[in-house]
């Protein structure tokens, strides 16, 4: 247990000396607003284009340390460059947000799904905590409530299926887990009862499957498993993160049997997914052992690790399990023997089976300043 203390200076000491530092330092375009993500291993920008889902998810880290660690001025003004930049620039002429945007502010791609948005809603909510700015709070609850409204439908007419093979996919129920505790002071009591009990609904007892304890990335709208690809599709670390979302719930709800289960779960989907050969958690797995359709299946990914750490220290905090803690032990000391990089800082996001890394960016189209900032928080809070 005393290791555990250790473990929580050391996330402190990584988020606020080198994380943090890093995406202040390279990313912040003061030029044009918002944030430059794509960084090669030394912090240069290697492309100009902004992604609308990491510049909601760098201004809510930004605006999350200012309201909850210390109330820094260099933070609340790095998270305003973002925030007015998405404000002004990110939302189509149907509320909408754009999935790219040049350096400028120049819609680039539509808004194909509501990820963005939901991101966006995240945003604002904390930036109008940090900045006192009732706009900010009236703008993150007018999007909420337009996911809401999407969420039976979030593709849109960039919907490819021709609807003969109807599949309910995880990635939005296991969002709205988190995004409404976010928002749970913007929002109406019943709206966030309901909200919460629907997530936990489909997302323990829908995607979750009672046999065999795996979580399925697709589904059918009867809540069964098709024998095809997306059908077989277990991504553990979507699992162990929806898992931690639904601790925030239960604790909140003082609900401590949906704490245990959750906590079972996590450990259930991590020894499914740990790589006994290599160490590490696959990034994609064949519910029945077949071939994956993604090529990428045996990568290890930083936000995987990262979340899985989160869950785990979360899981102990509230049960004090040794087994979690050997879990936790584990994965810790995997994830800060392949992704941390000493020399230049931040942490590499994509290695190969093992464990070397495949590419040397801290961020990109994908990887941006949130899952390591927000892990680092969140394993320093729980261990302390």
């Amino acid at each position: 247990m005393n290791s555990l203390n250790k473990y929580a200076k050391l996330y402190k000491t990584s988020l606020l000396q080198d994380i943090i530092p890093f995406w202040g330092k390279y990313s912040v375009d003061r030029k044009f607003g918002g944030y430059m993500t794509c960084l090669d291993q030394k912090g240069e920008i290697f492309d100009t284009d902004k992604f609308v889902w990491l510049q909601g998810r760098q201004v809510w880290t930004f605006s999350m340390l200012y309201n909850r660690v210390e109330k820094k001025e260099e933070w609340l003004e790095t998270a305003r460059i973002g925030a007015e930049f998405l404000k002004k620039y990110a939302l189509d002429s149907n509320g909408n947000f754009y999935f790219s945007l040049d350096r400028k502010g120049i819609p680039l791609i539509q808004s194909y799904n509501i990820f963005s948005d939901c991101f966006a809603a995240m945003a604002f909510n904390q930036y109008a905590l940090a900045s006192g700015d009732q706009e900010y709070l009236d703008l993150g609850v007018k999007i909420f409530n337009n996911i809401l409204k999407r969420k039976n439908n979030p593709k849109g007419k960039y919907e490819k299926s021709t609807g003969n093979r109807p599949m309910k996919n995880f990635a939005l129920p296991m969002i709205l887990s988190n995004l409404v505790l976010e928002l749970k002071d913007s929002l109406s009591s019943s709206l966030v009862h309901q909200t919460l009990n629907d997530c936990i609904e489909l997302v323990m007892n829908t995607f979750l499957d009672k046999k065999d304890g795996l979580i399925y990335e697709n589904i059918t709208p009867e809540g069964l498993h098709l024998d095809t690809f997306e059908g077989r599709l277990i991504n553990p670390g979507h699992g162990i993160e929806a898992m931690w979302f639904i601790m925030d719930i239960a604790e909140q709800q003082g609900n401590q049997a949906l704490i245990e289960r959750a906590v079972s779960t996590t450990i259930h989907l991590i020894d499914y997914g740990w790589d006994k050969e290599y160490g590490g958690i696959f990034y994609f797995l064949d519910a029945k052992g077949k071939p994956p359709l993604q090529l990428e299946w045996d990568q290890k990914l930083w936000w995987v690790h990262l979340e899985t750490l989160v869950a785990l220290s979360k899981a102990f905090r509230l049960t004090k399990s040794f087994e979690v803690v050997n879990w936790f032990e584990k994965v810790h000391h995997y994830s800060w023997a392949h992704f941390p990089d000493p020399e230049f800082g931040e942490w590499y996001g994509y290695l190969n089976r093992e464990g070397k890394p495949l590419l040397s960016l801290k961020g990109g189209k994908w990887k941006g300043c949130f899952h390591v900032p927000r892990a680092m928080y969140q394993c320093w809070r729980n261990l302390r």
